[in-house]
């Protein structure tokens, strides 16, 4: 599958994890499914909601040890009003956007664990404080994280 995206889809990914650095940022991104790949449509950027109570709320892990630095978390009430206006704009939720900072743009076993099969995962790494590096990773059959072609359109 390919992400296709527009260089403004790019810049307002890179403007939010360069602004809440040396925390993670994430969001949300909207856009049309088909049978070729996944077109971007809107970047909906979102409070990082990671803390010690979302922490708990995860069976036998140890990310009560971890701070928004090194987790994201999206409220579920912030994911379930981003379903019900792609619904009404007759888009989907194509995948989750986060930085990682001060580590690569790759997924971490974290980010494996809470990932589902039809989205993608794009990962921005911010080096201090400069988004540097953008992947698209998507799960497969097996669970692993293959990453996923990125087209820049205009």
């Amino acid at each position: 599958m390919v992400l296709q995206l527009l260089p403004k889809h790019l810049q307002t990914i890179y403007t939010h994890a360069e602004t809440t650095y040396p925390e993670e940022c994430c969001g949300i991104i909207l856009g049309n499914l088909t049978s070729e790949g996944k077109t971007l449509v809107e970047v909906m950027p979102t409070e990082n909601a990671w803390n010690a109570e979302t922490a708990a709320e995860l069976p036998g892990d140890d990310t009560l040890d971890y701070s928004k630095r090194q987790r994201y978390a999206i409220a579920p009430q912030v994911m379930l009003q981003a379903q019900k206006e792609a619904r009404d704009r007759k888009l989907n939720i194509i995948g989750i956007y986060h930085s990682h900072t001060d580590h690569p743009a790759i997924p971490s076993e974290y980010d494996q664990k809470l990932a589902w099969q039809e989205y993608s995962y794009i990962i921005v790494s911010v080096q201090n404080g400069k988004a540097s590096d953008m992947k698209s990773w998507t799960l497969d059959d097996s669970h692993q994280f293959q990453q996923e072609a990125i087209e820049k359109l205009g």
